[in-house]
């Protein structure tokens, strides 16, 4: 696959651009993916653009955000941050995910994350196409394992040139919890997930992480409690199988082609009902795995631990998110600084 192929031609239809559910500053477009591997209809998945009436002269890198499992993009925090820095922001909401859930198909249900390409690889391709500048994407949890591997595949391709960095924010790189849930436990995932795909994990009815963050619980944001649950949706085996596979390849090493920041929280803290102490830490993820394979990217990579954040450091309370903002701008001058004499070359 060349670069061209890999970015610049598309098969896939799209329409055009229409008021988003973020308000008259957003737009979605509905990419049309063809049918869906695992048999669940149509397949499609939505870019969001953010586009505000004043906004500030489009200067950086654009963005693409990805988000993780039992969620989708509603951080408009976020959008307006990077856009008082001149950067375009875009967000990627993946088949069966969030605006891109359709009726009669299973949440955030894939069994090969590859699947995933089809959208990014578009995504990338109308970024831009309609920026003309390079990428920076942004991904938290399972979306920090997403795209890493894509964009493993990506630069393969030849097409990595597209893409400028990459943020990842508490990325998903190993199972949490006991140490035979990596071991022994991953080949009775791989088995129930070829051979009871459906099959649901026990134990997915813990709303922690959702109660600390609803405002309709103990939290301060507010989001789609359809597309983003208090106790997240339901974990089947077949997907649970893929990302197994992922970690596997993590784990052998990739070359993601760019450098890499991780932000995550300090510590983690497990409940099984909310409490204040998940409020200043990764109630979700356990961050000494993230820890350990941050080296696996393959390119320079800076790790940083925020002090309170939680599992989403941008859904963290008002100190930790601005350190975490403080962090993430101070890198992203670094990496203006570190592409520029390549830039020129």
């Amino acid at each position: 696959m060349t670069n061209e192929t890999a970015v610049g031609v598309s098969n896939i239809t799209g329409e055009s651009w229409v008021p988003d559910v973020l308000g008259s500053d957003y737009q979605q477009r509905t990419l049309h993916l063809g049918s869906d591997p695992d048999g669940e209809g149509a397949a499609v998945a939505t870019l969001v653009r953010h586009l505000p009436e004043q906004s500030t002269e489009t200067t950086a890198d654009a963005v693409l955000y990805v988000h993780g499992f039992t969620d989708y993009f509603f951080q408009e925090h976020l959008a307006e941050h990077f856009a008082a820095r001149g950067h375009r922001f875009y967000a990627l909401d993946l088949r069966k995910c969030g605006r891109s859930l359709r009726a009669g198909q299973t949440p955030h249900y894939v069994t090969d994350l590859a699947f995933y390409d089809a959208e990014l690889n578009e995504a990338l391709r109308i970024v831009r196409a309609e920026t003309g500048r390079p990428v920076l994407v942004v991904a938290h949890s399972t979306g920090g394992l997403v795209t890493p591997l894509w964009l493993d595949r990506l630069r393969a391709a030849g097409g990595i040139d597209a893409v400028s960095g990459l943020v990842l924010n508490s990325p998903w790189f190993d199972l949490q919890g006991p140490s035979y849930y990596r071991t022994i436990g991953t080949p009775v995932i791989k088995a129930l997930g070829r051979f009871r795909s459906m099959a649901r994990l026990p134990g997915d009815d813990i709303s922690t992480y959702g109660d600390s963050l609803h405002r309709s619980v103990a939290g301060e944001w507010d989001y789609n409690l359809d597309w983003k649950p208090l106790a997240g949706f339901p974990v089947h085996f077949g997907w649970l199988a893929a990302i197994r596979d992922g970690h596997t390849q993590l784990h052998r090493g990739l070359d993601i082609g760019v450098p890499a920041l991780i932000l995550r929280s300090r510590i983690s803290k497990f409940a099984s009902k909310y409490g204040p102490a998940v409020d200043v830490a990764d109630s979700v993820l356990d961050v000494r795995q993230i820890q350990r394979w941050a080296g696996c990217l393959g390119d320079r990579t800076n790790i940083v631990p925020i002090d309170g954040a939680r599992h989403d450091v941008f859904l963290s309370s008002e100190g930790p998110l601005a350190e975490a903002f403080s962090e993430l701008d101070s890198w992203l001058d670094w990496l203006a600084g570190f592409r520029s004499p390549k830039a020129g070359a």
